[in-house]
């Protein structure tokens, strides 16, 4: 199977971002992100939010002042680290620097932030999107890396570790025991 030349670009270029990383240890999506704040010298703040069946699971809202990665809240502790790690790849990509996108999810899930302050809004909903399959697959190689490097998660204070990591226990509570 040949694949296209975009995409083949974009393999490229998600595995040499993801080589470059360097990955905190113990590996936590937070330490990452916070790391990545320093590196590009402006805030990042994970906000969890409720959010509806028919909003993403994740979105980055991009700002003037700062960019929140607004999170869904009550996910398993597997799936809310994907999602952090999606967010934070949109920005490791410079998606943050295209034009402006229109996003009522925004205005629903961050309603005293002004339209006009909102720079850029990259939500998990269309995979088909090339922004979306890059920062994907840039999340994965991400991950990929934390487990070949040996960079796993720190033990949560349940002690569940690296099964709960791999299996994807809700934050608080042994795989198998929600």
């Amino acid at each position: 199977m040949n694949r296209s030349r975009a995409e083949r670009r974009m393999w490229q270029r998600t595995r040499r971002i993801a080589a470059s990383l360097t990955l905190p240890r113990p590996f936590t999506p937070e330490a990452f992100i916070a790391a990545l704040a320093e590196q590009r010298g402006r805030p990042i703040e994970i906000m969890p939010v409720a959010m509806g069946h028919s909003l993403p699971c994740g979105l980055l809202v991009t700002t003037d002042r700062a960019d929140y990665i607004l999170c869904a809240e009550g996910t398993t502790a597997f799936h809310r680290r994907h999602i952090l790690l999606h967010e934070a790849a949109h920005l490791l990509c410079g998606h943050d620097q295209e034009p402006a996108a229109e996003s009522s999810a925004a205005r629903l899930l961050m309603p005293g932030l002004s339209p006009a302050l909102i720079r850029r809004v990259l939500g998990r909903t269309v995979y088909s999107e090339p922004q979306e399959c890059e920062a994907e697959l840039l999340a994965s190689l991400i991950l990929h890396r934390v487990a070949r490097d040996g960079a796993r998660p720190a033990r949560t204070a349940q002690g569940h570790g690296d099964a709960g990591w791999l299996v994807g226990a809700v934050d608080g509570e042994e795989p198998g025991h929600g």
